[in-house]
């Protein structure tokens, strides 16, 4: 039974953890980072068009689920549920494509991964029976095929974060894996941005203001990475 709640939490977890690397298109990034879903609606029609077109290309077939997977990010962080599963599940048969084609890419694994977390927060207990199981193994493909993959630890990190303490998680947990994501890339927004969430869940708030504030700076088109900045107490004076 703890096996199963763990597995739960993970994958529930994973759907806060939606940046992905590689090659991506500056409009894309853009439009995540702006919250600009009519941009997302519109670039993923041109990725559909493009993997239909090419449907044995693994990476055609992966630009058309990144593009699904930051339009559920930014459904969720408009606190849209139902729209940000939409997205998600449709963005899922791509992902998988992609890893069937190339199933030696660690990164494609990730973004499988993380577009079953996605599916889960509008439906919690049947969304993680469904898709718990699928959205933490392929985290751990991913990290299997490549331990240096940096968004990986920050998508296990964000797991970390919400499992709680007497399970083996919480928020000082969390921060080694992103400690992890940095180490790797120290240019990686994403892995700032979340460790300031868990040190202001720590109660540290001075450290955690720092690392938003290079989220930002690295980032600085990133609407909620300044929402969670200005969410953070600031030091007494």
């Amino acid at each position: 039974m703890a096996r199963n709640y763990r597995t739960i939490l993970l994958s529930l977890a994973a759907a806060f953890a939606w940046a992905a690397t590689g090659n991506i298109g500056d409009d894309l990034l853009h439009a995540r980072d702006t919250q600009n879903l009519n941009v997302l609606d519109g670039l993923i029609a041109q990725y559909r068009q493009q993997a239909q077109a090419d449907p044995k290309s693994a990476e055609a077939q992966y630009r058309l689920a990144l593009a699904n997977s930051y339009a559920a990010e930014v459904a969720m962080e408009l606190r849209d549920k139902k729209k940000s599963e939409s997205y998600a599940e449709a963005g899922m048969d791509a992902a998988k494509q992609a890893v069937a084609q190339k199933p030696s890419e660690a990164e494609y694994h990730r973004l499988l991964g993380e577009l079953c977390g996605q599916v889960i927060p509008a439906n919690p207990f049947f969304g993680a029976l469904k898709y718990g199981q699928c959205a933490k193994d392929e985290i751990d493909k991913a990290l299997q095929l490549n331990h240096k993959l940096a968004m990986a630890y920050v998508s296990r990190g964000v797991g970390n974060y919400y499992l709680p303490p007497a399970m083996g998680g919480g928020p000082d947990v969390a921060v080694k894996d992103f400690d992890q994501a940095i180490a790797i890339d120290p240019k990686l927004a994403e892995a700032y941005l979340w460790k300031g969430i868990a040190l202001r869940k720590a109660n540290k708030d001075a450290e955690a203001r720092q690392n938003l504030e290079r989220a930002v700076a690295l980032d600085p088109n990133r609407v909620w990475a300044k929402q969670q900045l200005e969410k953070t107490p600031a030091p007494a004076r």
